[in-house]
């Protein structure tokens, strides 16, 4: 018998998703500024001043069409939006700030073109976009999920002798915001963190650095809290007494260092050369970069150091400005991704880590993976995106229509143009639909295509050991 039978299915053919449902379009950055700034309008001391104002007011919101972003049409636009303003908010609550939103767009032409109602629907969808779940972050955990597996390109999801894992956890201030359930989102890292690394096998090496975590949020406690970087555990088996009390020694405070935390975490992973190790990195924010550096190329820096790690970046409720940082992140360190918005998102992303690790304790003993329960967790994955994205999807169309009605309240359009608008966002809202179902169909053949492929090279494999 080999040492390692396959562990999951190849990921070669995975990618090519985006490209089916994208028209080879290139990805790019759809969102748009809402927050364009028109300035206060300022009383008039003359007629002329008002005149002049006045003037003005109208070039600069003519200037917001204009500058405005088109609405998506595929895959790739849709998964790489920008939250709007008033994403994951209901804008029935948030009527007054919505319409204020609304009052910088000029009336619409009494003879509107189509070209013209697709700018002011732009606007207001630029307002109220969702982040919509992303295909090719599922794709990348699927890789994760199948480390071991000799055949794969890239060597770092190969087994190795040896395995570390570094934690990095914002320790900022923000970390303290409380949730519904009376807990702080430290408090629930924390818990999360330490229920994952008590699964973690004991020839592991763990680590837990933190940031932030000294000081205070005032510009006076800037420059000690931006140095205010620690590794409080590790690099050392987890030993549960210790680590508690490595736990307990800090709690969120100030700034947010993350690109000096990273060119920590390469110096203290150098020792670690991929080729003799296996090393994993888990970075949970809920916020952007704050000390200066640039975490975007340190991350990139770090994935090609030695040590070759594996990097996760989880945005822990973490609003649209720090997911952009995070994603950016984890596309140039070819890492992954995954925004958090609760504490069972945050221990469902532990726990593909500790399912990677239990496989890697099975191959040391020469194990063989179940392949058929993989397939399941798989399809799970799918139907958990597939909700994701109709949900998302379906709030922000409701929002899209609801919006339009207020600026025809606002009599910034006609009855007859709301119509219009309305059947125009009805199109668009069925669109995502739509990609939601392709999305879906193209994920169930790649994973059943690749189980397939997986199996027959294992029954191959085994047939061979047979003969000897």
């Amino acid at each position: 018998m080999s040492k390692k039978i396959f562990y999951m299915f190849l990921i070669v053919s995975m990618i090519f998703i985006i490209a089916g449902c994208s028209d080879d379009k290139d990805d790019e950055e759809n969102a748009t500024d809402t927050e364009v700034s028109n300035g206060e309008d300022t009383a008039a001391k003359s007629k002329e001043g008002s005149d002049s104002s006045e003037a003005d007011n109208e070039s600069q919101n003519n200037t917001i069409l204009e500058q405005v972003q088109p609405i998506p049409t595929d895959v790739s636009g849709f998964v790489s939006q920008k939250p709007g303003m008033f994403a994951g908010k209901s804008v029935h609550d948030n009527e007054k700030k919505v319409k204020k939103q609304l009052k910088k767009l000029p009336n619409m032409s009494e003879n509107a073109s189509k070209d013209e109602m697709n700018k002011y629907l732009a606007y207001m969808y630029w307002l109220v976009a969702e982040d919509l779940p992303n295909p090719k972050d599922m794709i990348k955990k699927w890789e994760f999920a199948s480390f071991g597996n000799p055949d794969l390109p890239d060597s770092r999801y190969h087994f190795k002798e040896n395995y570390n894992i570094e934690i990095i956890l914002d320790s900022s201030g923000s970390m303290a915001a409380v949730g519904a359930d009376g807990k702080t989102r430290m408090e629930l890292a924390k818990e999360a963190i330490n229920n994952f690394l008590k699964t973690v096998p004991e020839k592991a090496n763990v680590s837990l650095r933190v940031y932030g975590h000294k000081g205070s949020g005032s510009d006076a406690d800037k420059k000690m809290s931006c140095n205010a970087i620690e590794q409080v555990y590790g690099f050392a088996p987890y030993k549960e007494a210790k680590f508690q009390k490595s736990l307990n020694k800090f709690s969120p405070k100030g700034w947010t260092p993350i690109a000096a935390s990273l060119k920590q975490s390469k110096k203290a992973l150098k020792k670690y050369d991929a080729k003799n190790n296996t090393n994993l990195i888990y970075l949970v924010s809920d916020g952007i970069g704050t000390c200066g550096g640039n975490p975007v190329k340190v991350a990139e820096s770090l994935s090609k150091a030695n040590s070759k790690p594996i990097i996760n970046i989880i945005g822990y409720q973490a609003d649209a400005k720090a997911q952009k940082q995070l994603q950016e992140m984890a596309e140039v360190s070819d890492g992954i991704y995954s925004t958090v918005n609760d504490p069972k998102g945050l221990k469902e992303e532990f726990e593909r880590a500790e399912e990677v690790l239990e496989a890697w304790e099975e191959w040391k003993e020469d194990a063989i993976d179940d392949l058929d329960a993989k397939s399941v967790e798989n399809s799970f994955d799918i139907l958990e995106l597939t909700n994701d994205w109709y949900s998302n999807a379906l709030s922000q169309g409701n929002h899209l229509v609801t919006v339009v009605s207020m600026l025809e309240e606002m009599e910034k359009i006609t009855f007859d143009q709301e119509q219009k608008m309305k059947d125009m966002a009805e199109k668009i809202n069925d669109h995502i639909k739509e990609l939601n179902d392709v999305i879906g169909e193209n994920l169930e053949n790649i994973s059943a295509e690749n189980i397939k492929k997986t199996k027959k090279t294992v029954q191959e494999k085994f047939d061979t050991q047979a003969q000897k």
